[in-house]
Order: structure tokens, then sequence, then C-alpha cells
């Protein structure tokens, strides 16, 4: 039985149509059910079957609703994927404090409040999996992301000492952290910090260059995000599977040379590689 938060696009639909079409049983859950059909389709597509159940993440109510009515139906939950999320983009003086806090109870405390719910009924089997969907700006920072790069790090310390925790108990936590890839995130999903393109906002030909940079960046990018779904069936089966998952080689490298580099280089290096080509006295 496998429980997925956040599968109405991206890799929460990817992951819950690849895990139903080689037979698993999912659980796939989303905060609006009106949004369900893409889900739907692809599955069908690729065969198989989900449940629906509606989750938001954000709602200690919706949370509680979807888990006893799993538990009513089901009575056990073998592994828990935390894929709901999102990222705002918009330097630190262009988003509101409302913006920062929305982005923290979606993507850190909406793990939280849903990995407690489900501990309820899988610390008593003595066995499952967690795998939380963070990002490799969990491990490495970039402007014009401080909410989400802050959310992310933010995960990516609870789930290790979550890992610690739940080994008493027979159950792994496992991370994901994905690079760029070209999904729904960066069109129609894409959100922006309320000043991100304020013509008075002191960042605002700075904001310009970065969302064309980006979106050309995400033009250019031929990894498939059906990766990151063959990637957690890969850690469900896996009988010792390792807790840091970083899928594609580019994000891989940042993560090296911020490792290995003195951070005052690497970060030097890093702005030189994004600002390339910038004129900030151009209007």
């Amino acid at each position: 039985m496998i429980l997925i938060t956040g599968c109405s696009s991206g890799f929460g639909l990817l992951t819950a149509a690849h895990l139903a079409s080689k037979g698993h049983h999912v659980i796939a859950t989303m905060r609006d059910l009106k949004r369900k059909t893409a889900l739907l389709e692809t599955v069908r597509e690729k065969g198989g079957v989900v449940d629906l159940f509606q989750l938001d993440v954000t709602d200690a109510i919706s949370i509680r609703t979807a888990i006893r009515d799993v538990a009513a139906k089901y009575g056990h939950i073998d592994v828990l994927i935390n894929n709901a999320g999102y990222g705002i983009g918009g330097f630190f003086e262009d988003l509101t404090e409302e913006e920062i806090r929305h982005q923290f109870e979606t993507n850190f405390f909406g793990v939280l409040n849903v990995t407690r719910a489900v501990l309820l009924l899988m610390r008593p089997q003595r066995k499952g999996k967690i795998i939380n969907i963070s990002s490799v700006a969990g491990l490495s920072s970039s402007p014009a992301l401080s909410a989400y790069n802050a959310s992310k790090w933010a995960l990516e310390g609870f789930t290790e000492s979550l890992r610690c925790e739940l080994k008493f108990f027979g159950i792994d936590v496992l991370l994901i952290e994905p690079g760029l890839y070209r999904t729904r995130i960066f069109y129609e999903n894409a959100r922006y910090a309320k000043n991100f393109l304020n013509p008075d906002s002191p960042y605002y030909p700075i904001s310009r260059f970065l969302g064309k940079r980006t979106r050309e960046r995400v033009e250019r990018c031929r990894k498939n995000p059906q990766d990151i779904a063959l990637l957690v069936e890969k850690l469900i089966l896996a009988s010792r599977p390792p807790f840091r998952n970083i899928p594609d080689p580019e994000s891989q490298a940042v993560v090296a040379l911020r490792r290995i580099l003195p951070f005052g280089l690497y970060s030097r290096l890093l702005r030189r590689a994004i600002f390339r080509g910038l004129d900030f006295h151009k209007k």
C-alpha cells in the first residue's frame, strides 16, 4: 500500500501512474480532486488502477480525514511518498511574510503533519518506508529562491533526524533530491513573489533577467521526469536503499563542487554562472 501526496501533476502524477502500471497498490492524493483528470488519463494510458483521496497537506483536518479513511478501508500503509510541494521565485525583499510562511506550510510542515498521521499506522507494523521528495536546492542554494531553498534545507535536516529515530521501529526514511526537470512547476504551476515583476522593486531588472534565463534553461532541459518515478520504485523494492538520492548528473556535479570547494570560491563561481551577461543598469 503506497500513499503519495501531490498527484495532480509533476513527479507525483508520474510516480503514481508508473507504480500503478507495475501492479503496486497506489493511493494517490491531491488537494483538489477536480484536478484528477490528468492523473486518471495517464494511469489509463499506462494501465493500472489508483485509489483517489482528497488530501491537502496544509490542512490538518484534511490530513486526519484522509488517513482515517485509508485506515478504515485498508488498515495499513507500507510506503509514504511525501511529494506535494512547490517553489516560489523571488528575491527576499520581494517576498511577503505570508508567501514565505505558505512555502513552509506546504514544503516543510505539510511533510511533518502527513508523516505524523501516517506513523500512527506504520509504526505498529514495525516496518515501512518514507520517501521525502526534496531538491538539490536543499543542498545548494541559489539567488531568488530563498524561501524555497530554506524550506528544502529544513526538510533535509528533519529527514536526517527522522531516519535515526524510526530505525528503532524498522522504518526506513529516504530522500530524493532532483534538480531541474521540465515539468508544470515552470509553466502553469509557476509561482512568483508578489513584487517579482514590480517595476518599483530594486530587484526588478535582475528578476526579469533571471526569469528569462530560467525559461531558457527549462526549454533546453532534456532530462526525463519519468526517471524520478523509476527511482522511487527502485527505492521501494531495494532491501538496503541509499539515504540520499540525487538522480541527475548535473545536480550531482553541483553538490560535489559545493562540498569540495571553499564556500567563498563556490559562491563566486555560482554567481558568475547565474548572472553572466547581466547588465544591472540596463533598462
